[in-house]
């Protein structure tokens, strides 16, 4: 296998190097809406913002309060944060008085079962996806499927892979490369994830109205008992409060591969669990509760902080897709909600992500023990509590390491690839993006989730407070300046357009969901 070095010394050839402007990016960024006085709104989804089952732009996640905006995949930075942008500023001008919550943990939730899940109307695929969501509720509880976070989607041009495909001298066929290489980048990706948390982590802290009757790792901020933290956390929305759970616990994913991350995702849907099983499929009305009672209901259910990603087709699952067309990019789901951005994630933490994702592709990537993988999710737990502690160590190839020097031992391999990038647009902003970086890993305090400790300290402010100002603060922002005419007329085609579409879905359907499940079940076998 070629070294780092050696894979950058592809980039000696000026027209290769061009082929780094071609990287295509796009963002999905989840956003609560909230009523005025902070707490998760009750009103169903905006009718003038589209359906949420068929829009391209603006749909919703887990709750009906739980907005999520899709970015286009481009190659400009600017054009994807400007498209960002422009979803925020059309959304708050029909959201009336409400707001979007700023940071990933939530606002005041109140009851777990008044939180209101989406709803997707009466077509077949519209079901399936309320009841999935169901049935999290009943395996997770709502509360913590509200946490919002920001998804990076990343892929590198098919050229670029043919280049390094020759510079390898190697003879798989394009797509398999391109899974290969794309897998290669996942195993660092998980080998160093730890550094995103500590650099871009951007929740250290909760309401204590999110932990009310659960065990947690907790203390109050000074003396203000409304507001949770640990002294030194970085993103508390990634550790056991958040996406970590005791089910999952025992899945083990190979991502040695693609063959065997389909074998072992595929093994995890159809494995029985009696917890769920207990559930029960449907109520005493026949309602369903769940999908099913198996320890995943889809593909989606599983939580990694990255993923495999193709786009699917009509009637394929996700692993249906990658199973017969490959990788096609990889999606980043650690981000936070950074509250101190207007728009939760800026131009600098998009070019650092792009460095580092780009290192991960181009660096060795010995495959991974089982070992080796709890070695990895210990190593993001204690980041997640204690990643800002100038002591913590993490255990790297088996011994302990403290996580400053390997960090600053990290970034320092990352300023060649940054270099590149830097020739390549003509500029100097990855280097930049990179010094800050470096910067914060020798100073703590430069970091997302020290600063809102910081911010909450210097203006005597609970968790909510702070968060509830940052909205309003945001809110003011986008209401500053009025969406451009053409861009406004888009998002209202695109909102009727759209509806259109649901109604074509639900006036379509010519069986009952039970046997649309069936049959879903059956189609959706890996060969």
């Amino acid at each position: 296998m070629a070294s780092l070095t050696d894979r950058l010394a592809l980039f000696e050839n000026p027209q290769a190097i061009k082929l780094l402007r071609g990287i295509v990016r796009g963002i999905e960024k989840e956003s609560l809406r909230v009523s005025p006085s902070g707490h998760i709104a009750n009103s169903p989804h905006p009718k003038a913002l589209g359906s949420a089952l068929t829009h391209p732009s603006i749909t919703t996640d887990y709750s009906e309060a739980l907005l999520e905006f899709i970015t286009a995949p481009s190659c400009s930075i600017d054009e994807v944060l400007t498209e960002l942008d422009d979803i925020h500023r059309f959304t708050y001008r029909h959201i009336g008085e409400e707001l979007l919550w700023a940071s990933s943990m939530p606002c005041q939730l109140g009851a777990d079962d008044q939180i209101p899940i989406a709803e997707y109307g009466c077509s077949n695929i519209g079901i399936m996806k309320r009841v999935y969501r169901l049935g999290l509720g009943h395996r997770y509880g709502r509360a913590m499927q509200t946490i919002a976070g920001i998804h990076y989607n990343f892929s590198v041009p098919d050229e670029l892979w043919l280049e390094l495909q020759q510079q390898q001298q190697n003879s798989q066929s394009l797509q398999d490369f391109k899974s290969d290489g794309y897998f290669h980048l996942i195993r660092n990706f998980r080998r160093y994830a730890w550094l995103l948390l500590y650099l871009l982590g951007s929740a250290p802290a909760v309401c204590r109205s999110f932990v009310a009757n659960r065990e947690h790792r907790l203390s109050p901020v000074g003396d203000d008992s409304h507001s949770l933290h640990q002294p030194y956390a970085t993103s508390l929305r990634m550790g056991d409060l958040g996406y970590q759970s005791q089910a999952q616990c025992s899945v083990d994913i190979s991502y040695n591969n693609l063959e065997k991350y389909v074998t072992t995702l595929s093994d995890a849907l159809a494995r029985p669990y009696q917890p769920y099983d207990e559930i029960g499929l449907k109520d005493d009305q026949g309602n369903f509760k769940q999908l099913n009672t198996h320890l995943l209901q889809i593909e989606n259910e599983f939580y990694s902080a990255i993923r495999p990603k193709r786009t699917a087709i009509s009637n394929e699952t996700p692993l249906q897709a990658l199973e017969h067309r490959g990788v096609e990019y990889i999606e980043v789901r650690c981000l936070d909600v950074n509250p101190l951005l207007a728009c939760g994630i800026d131009a600098q933490t998009i070019r650092f992500l792009d460095t580092f994702l780009l290192f991960c592709l181009f660096a060795d990537s010995p495959q991974t023990s089982s070992g080796e993988s709890i070695e990895l999710s210990d190593n993001m737990l204690r980041t997640v509590y204690q990643g800002r502690d100038p002591k913590l160590n993490l255990c790297r190839d088996g011994e302990e390491q403290n996580l400053r020097v390997w960090g600053a031992d990290l970034l320092l391999e990352m300023q060649p690839v940054a270099k590149q990038l830097d020739t390549a647009h003509g500029e100097n902003h990855y280097l930049a993006a990179l010094r800050h970086m470096q910067s914060a890993i020798e100073n703590p305090s430069l970091t997302p989730s020290a600063s809102m400790l910081n911010e909450m300290q210097d203006n005597n402010e609970t968790y909510y407070r702070m968060a509830m100002r940052k909205a309003q603060e945001h809110r003011q922002f986008f209401h500053h300046d009025c969406p451009d005419k053409a861009i406004n007329t888009h998002y209202v085609d695109l909102a009727e357009q759209s509806h259109q579409q649901q109604v074509a879905l639900e006036n379509n359907d010519s069986i009952t969901f039970d046997q649309f499940l069936s049959e879903y079940w059956q189609s959706s076998q890996i060969n």
